[in-house]
């Protein structure tokens, strides 16, 4: 009896895992940015989105991963910054409401590591930009329910989507170029999903 049970554990150790599809969590994760302002460097964040990451544990590069920001949401903590930051010289939320990402591509880079290329649209504006991602672990959630966690880097020069507003003072820019974009994920399997397995 112990022999067929350590071969049907064998077995079942020995089966693919299969792609699950989960939902972004926006209580528990962050979409965040930095940017340097004259001489410091001020943080903001996005506090609207969702998204699906498709993830395959045993085959990570068959990964994938969409993601839609409402512009208006913007906040870096101070009302007249974000209003400015909402107005034509900035993110145009009323001409563009969102800014969405889609995966094209995923490269496992070590065991925890990988790369996402994909294509982000930002102010009208598609371009491919690369994400390096690190995964931070897959188990039960405290209502039972399967969760899996991820951080996303990536820096864009702003300008290359069209946010060119700019002053200079005294020979120094007031607002740098580079833009460093951090996602932390906490994303659960999707109901429907959810609904299939138990089924």
């Amino acid at each position: 009896m112990k022999t067929i049970l350590s071969l049907l554990a064998l077995a079942l150790t020995l089966l693919p895992a299969r792609a699950e599809t989960f939902s972004i969590d926006p209580v528990h994760s962050a979409v965040q940015f930095e940017i340097r302002h004259l001489f410091s460097t001020v943080p903001g964040r996005f506090n609207d989105f969702e998204g699906t990451v498709t993830f395959d544990q045993a085959k990570p590069e068959a990964s994938s991963v969409e993601a839609t920001i409402q512009t208006a949401s913007i906040d870096t903590a101070n009302a007249q910054r974000d209003g400015h930051l909402k107005s034509e010289d900035f993110f145009a939320v009323e001409k563009y409401p969102t800014a969405t990402f889609k995966s094209t591509k995923t490269e496992r880079t070590g065991d925890k590591t990988g790369k996402i290329e994909g294509e982000l649209t930002l102010h009208g504006v598609t371009k491919p930009v690369t994400l390096d991602v690190e995964y931070l672990g897959m188990g039960k959630g405290m209502e039972g329910d399967t969760r899996a966690g991820f951080t996303a880097t990536v820096t864009i020069d702003r300008k290359e989507f069209g946010l060119n507003w700019g002053k200079v003072v005294e020979g120094t820019s007031v607002l740098g170029d580079e833009v460093k974009i951090t996602v932390n994920v906490e994303a659960v399997v999707a109901a429907a999903e959810k609904a299939a397995v138990e089924d």
